[in-house]
């Protein structure tokens, strides 16, 4: 064995040798296993946290509790909820309280904000149709400009333009006017909208509704002659479209309606990739706006809040066109007499706004004729029978010169200054293909003999007669597609 100095002592054997290191190592022990303990019950407790109401009876919680809290909620505050506690504690046993959570819908909903003239601006969105329904809100208008003078006010007028159709919301336009251009300087500002709950001056909600830049505004821009003859606002563009039946629309009011006209649409969901490509080269020629409106879904209005956006485009374009045409991707406008649309328009001229009357036409009969390829025909080239009713009332569409309308419909506006033409069937018409527009297999589904040309055939029992007015259109429009966008249209193809 090897001689050496004594071994140095271990933790151990000082503790057996030393009684008072043996308690503290005891004590080091017992107190680790007691700290781990106390960690795992705490973190299993807080793991149980959200079954402790239902773990605990109810008649020991109504016992040991010394205030009700409220049903918890996602969007209640610590300090509302405090509140909340206090309200039920302190409160008359009789007394009883209501306790809300959340919105059922907004105030007000902004989809744009316009300039509509010198003095005057337009705000258009969707509102609670309960609080307009039954309540009394109102508005208020200021502007703030950016050269540091004093704000301007001015009581604002509402309108509500959808006739009562509204659902969860309706639509309000909001009209501000001023006693002068408070831009006149054209240091620019900001037009701020206070928007009220109810008659009391006390509760509303206040936003910036539209900034104008400096040296923005220029007045020649609301006065002729203005950039388009006509312009085209569409209502929502929704469900399963026919890229076949959208490419005959456009080609046929674009030849319609002439190089100096513009077409607005809203895609709320119908315009697939198909319908998109159908479009492009009009895009691209400068002719087409798309826009994308699809986040409209989340407000319930009427018909993907269609009224929303015929008077969005109103007011957006106001001062584009001489006259703005309203009407569906599944009507065609045509005129009778043969004449020009600009000696029509030119008649009516006295009137703010005019009605279109319909001839509505068969979305199945078509001629049996072995020589056609009806496959190849666009669809107003052999729909050909049209509705021999009279009497009877129809949906109508119309024409209006926007900037002497303050709210606009989807038939007629109702807010308006000037006259309104409704006898109007001898110089103008729309034909109007029912349920075709979102039909991709071939549309001739019901063939007649050549006799159904000189007589009148019933079917489902309405009278149809035969009516080849559009169909004697189809080759020039054709050849007008051709000379407009016939490259687009190869390139597509060689895809």
């Amino acid at each position: 064995m090897k001689k050496g100095g004594a071994p140095t002592p271990s933790a151990a054997s000082t503790a057996v040798a030393n009684p008072v290191a043996k308690i503290f190592l005891c004590f080091e022990t017992k107190s680790f296993l007691a700290t781990f303990l106390g960690l795992t019950l705490v973190v299993i407790v807080w793991n149980l946290q959200p079954y402790y109401d239902n773990i605990l009876p109810t008649t020991r919680c109504a016992a040991t509790a010394t205030a009700v809290s409220p049903p918890a909620s996602t969007n209640t505050s610590p300090i509302s909820a405090q509140k909340l506690v206090a309200t039920a504690a302190s409160a008359d046993p009789n007394k009883r309280t209501f306790q809300s959570y959340g919105s059922a819908a907004a105030l007000f909903v902004k989809m744009g904000a316009y300039r509509g003239g010198p003095a005057t601006f337009a705000v258009v969105g969707l509102a609670s149709k309960p609080t307009h329904v039954f309540g009394k809100p109102w508005y208020k208008c200021e502007w703030v400009p950016n050269n540091g003078n004093a704000s301007i006010r001015a009581k604002a007028y509402k309108m509500l333009p959808d006739w009562g159709y509204g659902r969860v919301y309706t639509v309000v336009v909001v009209n501000c006017t001023f006693a002068e251009n408070p831009n006149s300087d054209n240091s620019g500002g900001k037009l701020v909208l206070y928007a009220y709950y109810g008659e009391s001056p006390r509760k509303f909600e206040k936003f910036t509704a539209m900034e104008e830049a400096a040296g923005a505004y220029n007045e020649l821009d609301y006065k002729p002659p203005y950039k388009y003859d006509y312009l085209y606002c569409g209502s929502s563009l929704y469900g399963n479209i026919s890229a076949g039946r959208m490419r005959e629309w456009m080609a046929y009011h674009a030849w319609f309606f002439g190089a100096k006209s513009h077409f607005v649409f809203h895609d709320a969901g119908g315009v697939s990739a198909a319908v998109k490509a159908v479009l492009e080269p009009w895009i691209r020629a400068g002719r087409v706006t798309l826009q994308d409106i699809k986040a409209q879904a989340e407000f319930d209005g009427y018909y993907y809040n269609q009224f929303l956006v015929v008077n969005d485009c109103l007011h957006r374009h106001r001062y584009a066109a001489n006259w703005t045409f309203y009407f569906d991707v599944d009507e065609y406008i045509h005129l009778p007499d043969g004449g020009t649309l600009e000696s029509v328009l030119n008649d009516f001229s006295n009137n703010t706004q005019f009605t279109i009357e319909q001839n509505a036409m068969s979305s199945s009969l078509c001629l049996n004729d072995p020589s056609r390829d009806y496959s190849r025909e666009w669809g107003f080239e052999k729909l050909v029978f049209r509705d021999s009713r009279t009497r009877m009332r129809r949906d109508r569409k119309y024409a209006i010169q926007a900037r002497n309308a303050y709210a606009t419909g989807v038939h007629m506006s109702e807010n308006v200054a000037g006259g309104s033409l409704h006898k109007t069937e001898s110089r103008i018409r729309y034909y109007h293909y029912h349920n075709t527009i979102t039909v991709h297999e071939e549309l001739c589904r019901n063939l007649l003999p050549a006799k159904a040309a000189n007589a009148t055939t019933w079917l489902d029992k309405i009278p149809y007669v035969y009516d080849d007015s559009m169909k004697k259109l189809g080759p020039v429009i054709k050849q007008f597609e051709r000379n407009t966008i016939g490259a687009a249209l190869l390139r597509r193809r060689r895809r």
